[in-house]
């Protein structure tokens, strides 16, 4: 599967990779020079391969309360909010951006992988919802520009984003001329850097012609997924399919504010039975010596096995390996442990998922 950018990015000579059936580029120039252009300057990433799904109609508000931890209806029109899908057991089955058009119009961002399984699971729980839900993955694409200077560079692009702490949806304009969530533009402070920036999602047939006028500026340089999983590691941003996959719920996996206790949701019974009895959450690690984490390194305090990594890799701006992963609540921050890679043991310092 080709988002319509793919011959814009094979024309740079990326290197591309298999991404959930998506053909995707892993690096441009290198991931450490790309992971250190969005951390000084800003680049422009197509994740074309993720969800665009829109549900709308008299009763969408209230379903979305239902079906998200978060409380929808407490957030105001033009709120981009992050959250979860849980299943029945309060675990996650992925995470998401929700972005609230209006009262009763919504369109939420669910990662490649699980876009079938979001909007069959989004279309179970329905029920007797007065609710239109479409899936418009196949016909919009998603660019991200990221960096501290990509508010610069939207001042040519288009320079009321610099005012948005959210999104703006665009109604008919000379460059973007359709309007609707079918033909939707929307424009979002939002991102999976830790950096300032935008996403764009926008109809298929504009995305080519976006992606050459970012890359105009001498500011911007494409970015490819390997840069992207770096950024989001030192960040400590999870990965979903990775740092979850059906297996940890908003608790354990760091982000139990999404959580609104004062409204049903879906999992919320199993999620109050759970929330006295965390065995593991969400942790990071910094390397103190040559060692890289890895997926899978077991972490140990002393003899005694403390937890283990869901992700790891080098930070470019640390200059250290570091890891994401699970770990006993009990041992303190700024602890120094055991990390043990392919049978080769290193010390590390257990961190906050926020390294940088």
């Amino acid at each position: 599967m080709r988002t319509s950018l793919y011959n814009e990015v094979v024309s740079l000579n990326a290197k591309m990779v298999d991404f959930h059936g998506w053909d995707m580029p892993i690096q441009f120039s290198g991931i450490l020079e790309e992971h250190k252009q969005v951390r000084s300057k800003a680049g422009l990433f197509d994740v074309s391969h993720m969800g665009d799904i829109t549900i709308e109609g008299r009763d969408s508000q209230e379903f979305l309360t239902y079906l998200f931890p978060t409380d929808i209806s407490k957030e105001p029109v033009g709120k981009a909010i992050y959250s979860a899908y849980l299943n029945q057991e309060a675990d996650m089955i992925d995470d998401t951006i929700i972005y609230k058009v209006e009262e009763n119009k919504y369109l939420v961002v669910p990662n490649a992988a699980t876009i079938e399984k979001v909007y069959n699971w989004i279309v179970a729980s329905r029920k007797s919802y007065d609710v239109k839900v479409t899936n418009l993955s196949d016909r919009l694409s998603c660019l991200a520009l990221q960096g501290p200077l990509a508010p610069e560079v939207m001042k040519d692009i288009f320079p009321e984003a610099n005012k948005l702490n959210h999104f703006t949806f665009l109604g008919a304009s000379d460059k973007y001329p359709e309007r609707g969530l079918e033909t939707a533009t929307v424009i979002g402070r939002t991102g999976y850097t830790g950096e300032d920036g935008f996403e764009f999602v926008v109809p298929n047939k504009y995305s080519v012609g976006l992606w050459r006028e970012i890359l105009k500026s001498p500011l911007v340089k494409p970015i490819g997924l390997g840069a992207r999983d770096t950024l989001r590691m030192e960040k400590g941003f999870l990965l979903s399919g990775q740092d979850f996959n059906e297996d940890r719920n908003p608790i354990e996996a760091g982000v139990s504010w999404i959580i609104g206790w004062d409204h049903d949701f879906i999992g919320k019974k199993k999620l109050l039975e759970k929330k006295g009895n965390i065995k593991e959450r969400f942790r990071g690690v910094v390397a103190l010596d040559r060692i890289v984490p890895r997926i899978g390194s077991v972490l140990k305090k002393g003899n005694e096995v403390i937890g283990s990594l869901t992700s790891g890799s080098f930070s470019p701006s640390l200059s250290k390996g570091i890891g994401l992963g699970y770990v006993n609540p009990s041992v303190d921050f700024e602890s120094e442990i055991t990390i043990i890679t392919r049978n080769i043991e290193g010390r590390g310092i257990l961190k906050k998922p926020r390294m940088i």
